[in-house]
């Protein structure tokens, strides 16, 4: 289901936005080097989102406004599939969490040129940014754990192991 440069690439993007977050004061080159990691994986990803394999398309789990809302009254209602691969509403944590890191990465680059070093808004802008994609990342390990125990499968387990159990009848693939 989820190949392993998709696997490779979250969990490098956990540790390397924890390792930037806990760098944050004093951490100098470590944490300008960390954000510089971070977005080659988010660029990586956004190119694997493209030309990658099937789940780890864009198309595959990039719903319209229509069906996200549609999956999203299911959910509601506590009927809501299980899909194979994200499931609408995942799909587009997961693009709201890669734009939102590279507007943090992207962000923090900018406070370290020569024009932008020491301007307020730029400070300012980065931590807000900061702050978004630390909502956005509680958001996500809610929503991966409600999915856990709502389908009865360990969605961080699958994000190791690349498996989920076999679809079912009802399943979305």
């Amino acid at each position: 289901m989820w190949d392993r440069l998709v696997r490779f690439g979250h969990w490098t993007l956990v540790i390397g936005i924890a390792a930037a977050w806990l760098t944050r004061h004093g951490g100098g080159l470590w944490h300008e080097w960390l954000g510089y990691l971070v977005l080659a994986v988010v660029v990586t990803r956004v190119i694997w989102g493209f030309a990658g394999p099937r789940y780890a398309r864009f198309a595959q789990f990039l719903r319209p406004p229509a069906a996200t809302l549609e999956y999203g009254k299911q959910l509601y209602a506590g009927r809501e599939p299980r899909h194979i691969g994200h499931n609408p509403l995942g799909g587009w944590m997961i693009a709201a969490l890669l734009i939102t890191t590279t507007a943090v990465c992207t962000s923090g680059w900018l406070y370290t040129t020569d024009r932008f070093w020491g301007i307020e808004w730029v400070e300012e802008l980065h931590a807000g940014f900061t702050n978004l994609l630390l909502a956005l990342v509680a958001l996500h390990i809610a929503g991966a754990i409600f999915s856990s125990l709502r389908h009865r499968e360990n969605l961080v387990a699958a994000m190791f192991t690349g498996r989920k159990r076999a679809p079912e009848k009802n399943d979305i693939i």
